[in-house]
């Protein structure tokens, strides 16, 4: 058994043995925390017993509603029995306000505990009121021992366990002060063998650093089962909810929340929150896919001679890369200048768009910008652009093209070689990115 000395990033989790003033993993500056580690090697033939795959016999994992549908739906259908869920999100986005919510819907099943190293228990009082959240069998503990949560946990034979913060937490296993990289792990580790031999649901909230990441992600993502994030503008009301990492269901899902006065609102039917509604040059409209859910989302794009050498590119909720691959097809297969301006582009809704399927709409939309023509009305456009120009299929596209239809487009232009019903609604067929422009600005 002997020490070692590391050296810890307290933004991402990058481990070196020496001190360095920049993290070369993230590049933030002066996050490097000294650690010691005991390293010891285990005695010869500790362990279980190697087993045949075959003689594992695998039960099916019984869901477990939380009572809100949006959550559901990102959890992959519901909890499952000793399940560890890291919830992260920017301070005032409703981590606290949701999970009270599901706390107070699960408890009607069995005792859930609520353990704050944040706020004491008035506090939370005062949001459940707000809420409405009765807690005829929610516990509150105001705590910042790992060992002593574990403790009132057992005794109140709770089926969930809420942990909030796991940054204020601290265990005994390690020495270092609370929030450090060593305490984090350590006690998202306890929190997680607790789960596994109870059975127990536990949440852990973890703050976000300035970047948007939970601290120390890297440490705490493969200790739990599930990682979901907030997203969203706090000072607005809509609120995002993805899953980064989930062992037990999709991590396409998305789901939708309002923030409003009386709590966290799902948003079962977001077909119109995600377009301005403004019929002007530079905007666009397309379908994505968020797992299983289309969305209709406006691309909008503003286009400025630029004032320096290098013209500046600005992508928000879109791929910065992916939108300089659509500007040098742009310019060089449909003969548009654009290498001299400045171009803007953002998805409306504060929505974050990776799908391929909206690279037709992000080009006619840059395009509409430049020529300063807008695009029919009622017309969405769903393909991916090629580097040589030509528009591929989008995934799912038939569910794409009936959503559509169903919030009233009339419109829809899609890949030339794609089978697809009309669904009630005009069909425009275009090869490559040319053709389309001729389809929608020359007729």
């Amino acid at each position: 058994m002997k020490e070692k000395t590391l050296f810890v990033c307290g933004e991402c989790g990058y481990e070196t043995p020496r001190w360095m003033g920049k993290c070369p993993q993230c590049g933030s500056w002066n996050t490097l925390v000294e650690e010691e580690r005991v390293l010891s090697r285990p005695a010869a033939g500790a362990g279980t017993r190697a087993v045949l795959l075959n003689a594992v016999k695998a039960e099916a994992q019984t869901r477990i509603t939380t009572g809100i549908g949006e959550l559901d739906r990102v959890l992959g259908g519901g909890l499952v029995k000793g399940m560890v869920i890291l919830l992260g999100g920017d301070p005032g986005i409703g981590k606290s306000t949701i999970l009270l919510e599901a706390a107070d819907n699960l408890s009607a099943a069995g005792p859930v505990l609520y353990v704050s190293g944040e706020e004491s228990n008035s506090q939370i009082k005062l949001r459940a009121d707000r809420l409405n959240v009765k807690g005829d069998n929610l516990f509150l503990y105001t705590e910042t021992s790992v060992e002593e949560a574990i403790e009132r946990a057992k005794e109140v034979k709770a089926q969930m366990l809420i942990v909030d913060s796991i940054q204020t937490m601290q265990t005994e296993a390690a020495e270092s002060a609370a929030g450090s990289i060593s305490q984090v792990r350590a006690a998202t580790a306890l929190f997680t063998r607790f789960a596994k031999d109870t059975g127990t649901v536990v949440w852990i909230v973890g703050h976000v650093t300035k970047d948007g990441a939970i601290a120390g992600p890297r440490v705490l993502e493969h200790i739990v089962d599930t990682v979901l994030y907030f997203e969203g503008d706090r000072h607005e009301g809509l609120r995002l909810l993805r899953a980064v990492k989930n062992r037990f269901g999709s991590t396409n899902e998305l789901g939708v929340f309002e923030m409003c006065e009386a709590g966290m609102r799902e948003v079962t039917d977001p077909g119109a929150l995600f377009v301005s509604g403004r019929h002007v040059a530079g905007t666009a409209l397309t379908c994505v896919l968020e797992g299983s859910r289309p969305l209709i989302c406006e691309i909008q794009s503003l286009l400025c001679p630029t004032a320096f050498g290098a013209p500046r590119r600005t992508a928000i909720g879109l791929d910065y890369n992916r939108l300089n691959v659509l500007l040098a097809v742009l310019e060089r297969k449909a003969r548009l200048r654009v290498s001299d301006k400045d171009v803007y582009c953002d998805i409306a809704g504060s929505l974050r768009v990776l799908d391929r399927g909206a690279d037709l709409a992000t080009a006619m939309c840059i395009a509409s910008s430049l020529l300063e023509k807008p695009l029919p009305e009622k017309t969405v456009l769903i393909g991916e652009v090629g580097l040589t120009g030509e528009i591929r299929s989008a995934s799912q596209l038939d569910t794409r093209v009936r959503e559509a239809v169903r919030l009233g487009y009339t419109t829809v232009l899609i890949p030339a070689r794609s089978k697809v019903a009309d669904h009630g609604c005009k069909l425009v067929r275009v090869s490559d990115i040319s053709e389309a422009i001729r389809a929608l600005f020359m007729e």
